[in-house]
């Protein structure tokens, strides 16, 4: 497990060791062109092939992109079987590439909506993929921010029923959904929109935040360059004073 960010100052560099981002605006780009929402969401699986090869090319070690999240129950019927087929079409179709980059795959969020077919492509997926270090590509999927504490405190309480007042930060940390993976470093929102809608709200506590217009189906490896350099320009303190910083030694890339 991790470090919290508000135990202690993560090693930095000039490419984000860890991004997360809300792929949003697959419907509007699709309305735009006067195509059926399930066409942007179809273009959208395959900007996830694109942004994994140029995470890797740039260095990044770990992506995490939010599918479905537990709100999206909320959208037409018609739309959400959609979308639950395409995830489970999109696990078969691309776990032989995944396999073939070295691409470690990984689902996290409430799992027990999804059929037990869907359930048992996941679990195939992750065996498969688990001993490859590459990219670690994680896909949220009926995944919620506040779902996870939830559920990492429900854990922690069963695990530590009679020492609950001297549970520290890191105890719950260990139980979240993606323990696994330090704290991203920049989370991208496409689409336009400037929230995070319920996504790593645990996670992105120290996370710089980039927000852009372009509908996830147009977002490019250059559309990733821009957000990084726009990382890049960012001065990230984690509570110090920015004449600290200049003090230490500057971050490599």
């Amino acid at each position: 497990m991790f470090t919290s960010t508000t135990f202690a100052i993560p090693k930095l560099a000039s490419t984000p060791r860890h991004i997360a981002i809300i792929m949003d605006g697959n419907g509007r780009w699709a309305t735009q062109r006067k195509l059926p929402r399930i066409a942007g969401h179809k273009k959208g699986v395959n900007v996830v092939r694109t942004m994994a090869q140029a995470c890797i090319e740039r260095g990044v070690e770990y992506l995490t992109l939010f599918a479905f999240s537990s709100e999206n129950w909320r959208r037409p019927p018609d739309e959400v079987a959609f979308l639950m087929r395409l995830f489970s079409s999109a696990l078969k179709r691309e776990l032989t590439q995944l396999d073939a980059n070295q691409i470690c795959l990984k689902i996290v969020g409430d799992l027990s909506q999804f059929d037990d077919r869907t359930r048992s492509y996941i679990t195939a997926a992750e065996e498969r993929t688990a001993h490859h270090r590459r990219l670690v590509l994680t896909i949220a999927a009926n995944y919620g921010g506040r779902w996870d504490i939830l559920q990492a405190m429900r854990q922690l309480i069963s695990s530590h029923p009679r020492d609950v007042n001297q549970l520290a930060e890191d105890d719950l940390a260990r139980h979240l959904a993606m323990a696994y993976a330090p704290e991203p470093d920049l989370f991208i929102r496409t689409g336009g929109e400037q929230r995070v809608s319920n996504f790593l709200l645990w996670q992105l506590a120290y996370t710089e935040l980039y927000f852009t217009d372009i509908f996830w189906p147009d977002f490019s490896a250059e559309s990733l360059d821009q957000a990084i350099t726009a990382y890049r320009t960012r001065e990230r303190r984690f509570g110090q004073t920015s004449a600290q910083l200049a003090s230490t030694v500057a971050p490599t890339s």
